[in-house]
C-alpha cells in the first residue's frame, strides 16, 4: 500500500505526515483491498477557523475509487473525519 501526501502552497510537518501514515496503515490493515491512499492539504481562505481543508482519495479494488473531502480547525481532524467516512463507505462495500 503507498500513501501520497500533497500540501498545496505549504510545506507538511513530520508530524503531520506521521499522524497520516499511522491513519492509512490503520486503514490498510483493516481493509486489505485498499493498495493506494492520496492525501490532498489545502488552507482554505480566509484566514479563519475552520479553514483547513483535507481531501482524501482512496484505490481499493473492486470498489474501486472512493473519496472524501471535510474542511475542519485543523489538518488532524479533517483527515479523521475523511477516514471515518472512507471506512463507512468501505464497511457498505463490504456487506454488499
Amino acid at each position: 500500500m503507498e500513501t501520497k501526501i500533497k500540501a498545496i502552497h505549504f510545506d507538511v510537518s513530520d508530524r503531520l505526515t506521521a499522524f497520516i501514515n499511522k491513519k492509512s496503515e490503520k486503514m490498510a490493515r483493516r481493509f486489505e483491498a485498499i493498495t493506494e491512499i492520496e492525501v490532498t492539504l489545502k488552507v482554505v481562505k480566509p484566514e479563519t477557523a475552520m479553514n483547513k481543508e483535507a481531501s482524501v482519495k482512496m484505490i481499493a479494488p473492486p470498489a474501486a475509487e472512493l473519496f472524501a473531502s471535510k474542511t475542519a480547525d485543523t489538518f488532524e481532524e479533517a483527515v479523521d473525519l475523511c477516514m471515518d467516512a472512507l471506512e463507512r463507505k468501505l464497511e457498505k462495500n463490504k456487506n454488499t
